[in-house]
């Protein structure tokens, strides 16, 4: 749901090649057994390969305060991956007849800005132009407390829309909110009761469903972020995310909801073909990923200290359910091993070595760096003897050094390597190289 720090870097898997046989689980094991030791991540994953599962791990704690280890069935916030439900309901009701993608926003809230010219389908795309709520400065100052449908209509209705109908494509969360009230509204039944009924119980996912308040004795998580220890944060009140990100889940379900999705067992396969159609990268309710010369199909997902992603390589048949309840490791990382050791390519295990650097050396990075490349700027400063990372409009993250020049930021796979003498800088992260000059 929130838009993370780093999110103006570039997301991506890297590109794999070939197929084969032989499953690396040592090698996977391996990985989380170091994830686990130097404390970097606390979650859950799952794969499958041609409809069964191969693999399932969980580390950490579903609660630190208590003690309490995570297991494969602990249940996380999946956050924005409910958003796949919701659009898989969408067409459920255009195959029941009580939509279509055609319909305009006008002919269930007309109070909303342009909703004459905004469809379901715009909204599902988010080519609507409608301000996403959860990036107003405001939101962090109700999140945590119980909104009805009156108070997220008004603030959807406040803010002014950010550019015409199906002018371009922006992430909205305001969009699968109103697609929420749309749903309800035709089917006249809850979203909690649409999920179980028409999704979770038919598929027989008894771990799915739509979130409250976190409820540690029915093995649901709390979730932490990392600033010299792990903090739990405060929860969003799931009254707010609703279809765009209310959903709770464990891994293994998450595999057999998508598995289903690309079978025809959740929507029809035409349905499929409309929402998997992808413009400027998204589809209708879902993402593709690249994967060299193959696409994979899914969506992430963010909410409070939670992550997770779930993704679908349709030529391979493999399914990954990844969940998260405090990382400082970047995911993406770990989706790319978990998907290599299936196809069993070669991969790195982190050692997570950390460098000394003299801090007069420090002081030579220090400045404002532009690149021609992309249109941000990042300042580096220096607290204490650690260097921070700031980008145009987005908050600050510390580095750690890997060598007296390269820096890292695990939780986004992000590379910073200086060359002082050159005054230069090159941000790495996902196969991408992209150059920085000191102003």
């Amino acid at each position: 749901m929130k838009k993370h720090l780093f999110s103006f870097l570039l997301i991506g898997l890297i590109a794999f090649n070939g197929f084969a046989q032989t499953f690396n689980q040592v090698k996977l094991d391996s990985l989380f057994d170091s994830l686990e030791t130097n404390d970097k991540f606390m979650g859950s994953i799952a794969i499958s390969q041609n409809g069964n599962e191969i693999y399932a791990r969980a580390i950490g704690y579903a609660d630190i305060e208590s003690g309490k280890k995570a297991d494969t069935n602990t249940k996380y916030r999946i956050g924005s991956i409910s958003k796949m439900f919701t659009a898989s309901l969408i067409f459920k009701a255009i195959e029941e007849d009580k939509l279509k993608l055609s319909d305009p926003l006008s002919n269930f809230y007309p109070e909303i800005e342009s909703a004459n010219e905004i469809t379901i389908k715009e909204l599902l795309s988010h080519r609507s132009g409608i301000f996403n709520f959860t990036n107003s400065p405001s939101y962090l100052e109700y999140n945590t407390t119980s909104k009805t449908k009156k108070e997220l209509i008004q603030i959807i209705k406040d803010v002014p829309n950010v550019f015409k109908p199906n002018e371009k494509t922006e992430y909205s969360n305001s969009n699968f909110v109103l697609l929420t009230f749309i749903l309800e509204d035709v089917f006249k039944k809850s979203y909690t009761q649409l999920v179980k009924e028409k999704i979770t119980k038919p598929l027989g996912l008894k771990s799915t469903y739509v979130g409250g308040n976190i409820q540690l004795e029915n093995n649901e998580s709390n979730s932490y972020r990392f600033a010299e220890t792990w903090t739990v944060q405060d929860e969003t009140d799931m009254s707010i995310p609703l279809g765009a990100g209310a959903i709770v889940s464990i891994p293994s379900d998450l595999n057999t909801f998508i598995i289903a999705l690309f079978n025809g067992k959740v929507i029809s396969t035409t349905s499929l073909d409309q929402m998997t159609n992808i413009q400027d990268g998204l589809g209708l309710g879902i993402m593709q990923f690249p994967f060299n010369d193959k696409m994979g199909y899914g969506h992430g997902g963010g909410i409070d200290g939670f992550s997770s992603f779930l993704g679908y390589l349709k030529d391979d048949k493999i399914a990954v359910g990844l969940t998260s309840n405090g990382t400082i490791y970047d995911n993406n990382q770990i989706l790319i091993s978990a998907v290599s050791a299936v196809l069993d390519i070669p991969f790195k295990i982190p050692t997570f070595e950390e460098f000394d650097v003299d801090p007069a050396v420090l002081e030579t990075y220090i400045g404002v760096y532009a690149s021609t490349q992309i249109p941000l700027k990042i300042t580096i400063s220096k607290k204490d003897d650690t260097l921070i990372a700031q980008a145009t409009g987005q908050g600050s993250f510390p580095l750690t050094a890997s060598a007296n020049n390269i820096f890292r930021f695990e939780p986004a796979g992000v590379v910073l390597e200086f060359d002082s003498e050159k005054s230069e800088m090159t941000l790495k992260q996902g196969g991408g190289e992209f150059l920085f000059t000191k102003e």
